[in-house]
């Protein structure tokens, strides 16, 4: 815009040289032609500067127009950016739902190992339970006319006889297993023996099986008389 007005002072400058020489020279001869000459050289100038002023015009709806696109375009941005954040978002938290979900099964699977390891010891000890009073089996049906049966669940009976002097061949039956704990259970016994729970417990605390048996036979015996 400075650079207009200069050029506009310019223009103006050498036209009132030109006026000033004509109206030197040509004073009296010339007034008409000068006076044509000032209103084409203003007719010029403003046209001229109707020109101009509108192409400044025209650039400045440009501007606008430019400046309204880089509105829009910097609210789609934002938008985007927003979403792009909440996407984000929702992508740590199912990052995070899938690290809670991996750790949770890794627990499950930390337990189930403790727990099979668990029953894998409690099976042993009782498989070695049973053998040790598989190994005692003959002495007592030989010594005690006891016979030892494994039935089902694992379980284990004892039958005596020799016991009802009026009877000999009369069984008396004891029926012993071993719990989810690993200890000795009575599951049965024929005819019933009221000192039963008492001789299990002794068990569990001595594990001294062939004092369980013996005691066993006292107390058949004893109720014989009975």
């Amino acid at each position: 815009a400075e650079d207009e007005v200069a050029l506009f002072e310019k223009d103006m400058k050498e036209f009132w040289i030109q006026f000033k020489i004509s109206y030197g020279t040509e004073q009296n001869n010339q007034t008409s032609a000068l006076r044509d000459l000032c209103k084409e050289t203003l007719e010029a100038l403003s046209e001229k500067w109707s020109k101009k002023l509108k192409e400044e015009d025209l650039m400045i709806d440009k501007i606008h127009e430019y400046n309204n696109e880089i509105l829009q375009q910097s609210k789609y941005v934002a938008e985007k950016e927003e979403q792009l954040t909440e996407i984000k978002s929702k992508l740590n938290q199912e990052q995070e739902q899938q690290k809670n979900l991996t750790d949770s099964i890794q627990e499950l699977k930390e337990e189930l190992m403790k727990k099979m390891e668990i029953k894998s010891s409690k099976n042993k000890a009782a498989k070695e339970k049973v053998e040790q009073v598989s190994k005692i089996t003959t002495l007592f049906k030989e010594h005690l006319a006891l016979e030892m049966r494994r039935i089902h669940d694992e379980q284990l009976q004892f039958i005596f006889r020799h016991i009802d002097h009026k009877d000999p061949a009369k069984p008396y039956i004891c029926t012993l297993s071993i719990n989810e704990q690993g200890d000795y259970e009575v599951t049965s016994c024929t005819p019933p023996l009221d000192c039963i729970a008492e001789l299990q417990l002794k068990l569990r605390e001595t594990n001294n099986f062939s004092a369980f048996v013996a005691n066993i036979r006292k107390a058949f015996t004893a109720l014989s008389y009975k």
